[in-house]
């Protein structure tokens, strides 16, 4: 199989807003979270720009903000002028500063900007809101935020259906700024909330959703078919929870549907991690799929998915759906 690096990501809105961004986005959690050397994350970078990316993921709490200015310095070096996602989670600090609190939003966000040399982030997204923090406050100070200049949209993360009604039901009674986008984790065994919660707030108030983990830390790689290699983020002690998910009654079960799945795989002729993106992509309400990679190989494996895209007919779909068994039915197939 040859990997062959997409001349273009293909651009998508960012819910129903008009952001364009690339369907594929490069996320720092584990690229620049210390794992690698600052001169492999200029190259990942630089591979993912050159391929059409114009979206990075990055947080305050990746590598103690270290990813921040990694990512700032190489935007600088780089003198890129066309990178219109840069997005940071705001914020998750010390027990004593966690929240959602106007002061928190602000000094983060702030402390994101300085740390990346940049004069505002085109969205700004917030973590789950904890229950002492009213969410007028919340909606208020990411509407304080973009009407400062310091971004442009802002979006939630691994917030509930209900809560991002509730943010959009206070934005639109005090005349704030509504959300445009929800991210969430989506592969081919987590489904649910991408395909059946998603959809339906996209239609009534145009959230859209963004999704991470489209390998599920690894596992769709199908690296972990025989064990649990030495060289793999399952045998480091802080990743002991993938190690136990991985070796579980249900990992095992998952393990033996990606053999199934790989023969789907070979007939398209493309790798297991490249269809596993590409049935990500397939899903119309899906705006972007962040992908998180250590080395240019993989990451160059990755991008390929978009040449999986135009194969993934209703026909392979419905393939793969009858190998997982695990199809969420939303209100509409009830009704049908």
């Amino acid at each position: 199989i040859v990997y062959l690096i997409p001349f273009f990501c293909f651009c998508r809105n960012l819910g129903k807003s008009g952001l364009r961004v690339s369907c594929l986005g490069l996320g720092t959690w584990v690229t620049f979270g210390g794992q690698i050397t600052d001169e492999v994350a200029e190259q990942l970078m630089t591979i993912a720009y050159e391929s059409g990316v114009n979206l990075f993921d990055t947080a305050e709490v990746y590598a103690g903000g270290r990813a921040e200015i990694i990512l700032g310095n190489i935007i600088k070096k780089k003198c890129w002028r066309h990178i219109y996602g840069v997005f940071v989670f705001c914020p998750i600090r010390a027990e004593t500063e966690r929240g959602l609190s106007r002061k928190h939003i602000i000094e983060g966000l702030k402390g994101s900007l300085q740390r990346m040399q940049l004069e505002y982030v085109d969205v700004v997204f917030a973590n789950r809101p904890d229950s002492n923090t009213p969410m007028e406050e919340i909606v208020r100070a990411m509407t304080y935020v973009i009407n400062q200049g310091m971004a442009m949209y802002w979006g939630t993360s691994r917030w509930t259906a209900m809560e991002i009604m509730e943010a959009y039901s206070v934005a639109r009674q005090f005349n704030l700024i509504p959300p445009v986008c929800e991210q969430a984790e989506y592969h081919l065994f987590q489904r649910e909330k991408v395909e059946v919660q998603l959809p339906e707030l996209y239609h009534k108030i145009g959230v859209g959703a963004m999704t991470w983990s489209p390998l599920a830390c690894g596992i769709i790689t199908g690296k972990y078919e025989n064990g649990i290699p030495e060289s793999s983020r399952a045998s480091m002690k802080s990743y002991q929870w993938l190690k136990e998910k991985i070796v579980s009654e249900d990992g095992r079960k998952q393990q033996a549907k990606l053999k199934e799945l790989n023969h789907i795989a070979e007939k398209l002729g493309c790798t297991l991690p490249q269809l596993a993106v590409a049935w990500c992509l397939r899903n119309e309400g899906v705006s972007s799929v962040l992908l998180g990679t250590s080395n240019p190989e993989q990451l160059t494996e990755n991008l390929g998915a978009i040449q999986v895209l135009p194969k993934m007919t209703s026909h392979v779909v419905s393939e793969i759906d009858h190998i997982l068994g695990n199809r969420p039915y939303s209100k509409k197939d009830y009704r049908s």
